[in-house]
């Protein structure tokens, strides 16, 4: 703290609690952040609050179009509720998909897009008191997951990837984007490679040097096999030469690329829309919870 305030003009003022409608308390496991206040709000703006909770927060079949259904009578409303979703996933990643999902139609909501965002809202009524439960752990090990939803958009065939990021047993990056699906599975490694060679580089200049390669799990076999091909095939060529960073740090030893079964690809709570069961599982594994009692 002493050297910090001979660069920057700064106070000290204790141990966090709020922070930007962010709640941080401790308990015995670490520190709990959640956003209820926040999350309240949104849901009195819509006038949800004796609404019927469900357990997800997207169904398993819906594909929201683009073109059907009427348009939505207040896209002012839509927009500004959309937005505040984004904001409320800084402590509920578990919701990152759905609400990729709505903010897709922002341009022109239509009635189905608002069912969909209010789905999401009565998710969060179910879970309001949920956040992140960040706990004491080794900075040993850097693990990432990645996945992608293979043309899953009704109207463009673009697929939905995603990743996550964990250091220690903490989650720390994580991400649910809707790109091209040419090569979505490689991209989707590339893409979380990137993002861990730049955690890497930032811990280097907080002086935590990690001693282990960065795991990448992927169920995609095919992505796998040409992470550590050094061979450009015919059926690759049109890979942008940047994707190949991969094989790059594989070669070096600071990645890995493993396979995991697609039952344990927690990655897929960030592409698609999953069973209770399944998502439940997922949330705990992103120590999304309830506080410690």
């Amino acid at each position: 703290m002493s050297l910090l305030a001979r660069e920057f003009a700064m106070k000290d003022l204790g141990n966090v609690s709020y922070f930007l409608g962010i709640n941080v308390s401790r308990n015995s496991e670490g520190l709990f952040l959640n956003q209820t206040k926040y999350a309240s709000e949104i849901i009195e703006r819509v006038d949800l609050v004796n609404c019927n909770p469900v357990k997800t927060p997207v169904d398993t079949n819906g594909k929201l179009s683009s073109s059907k259904g009427k348009p939505y009578s207040n896209p002012t409303l839509y927009r500004s509720l959309a937005g505040a979703l984004q904001y409320l996933t800084f402590t509920r990643p578990n919701i990152s998909y759905a609400v990729q999902r709505v903010c897709l139609h922002m341009h022109d909501p239509r009635e189905c897009h608002m069912d969909a965002l209010k789905r999401i809202i009565r998710y969060i009524q179910g879970t309001l008191s949920f956040g992140m439960q960040l706990t004491k752990s080794s900075f040993q090990s850097l693990v990432s997951y990645t996945d992608a939803d293979w043309g899953g958009c009704p109207d463009t065939r673009q697929s939905t990837s995603g990743y996550c990021v964990f250091l220690g047993d903490n989650l720390i990056s994580w991400s649910s984007k809707r790109r091209s699906s040419a090569v979505a599975e490689y991209r989707g490694v590339a893409n979380v490679v990137s993002e861990s060679c730049w955690i890497r580089n930032l811990l280097l200049e907080l002086h935590v040097s990690l001693s282990k390669a960065t795991l990448v799990f992927c169920d995609n076999v095919s992505a796998i096999f040409l992470s550590g091909n050094p061979i450009q095939h015919q059926r690759t060529k049109h890979i942008e030469m940047d994707i190949h960073i991969v094989r790059e740090k594989v070669a070096r030893g600071h990645i890995r690329i493993l396979h995991v079964p697609t039952r344990f690809q927690i990655v897929d709570i960030f592409t698609k829309g999953l069973p209770r069961v399944v998502f439940e599982d997922f949330r705990n594994s992103l120590s999304i919870r309830l506080p410690l009692a």
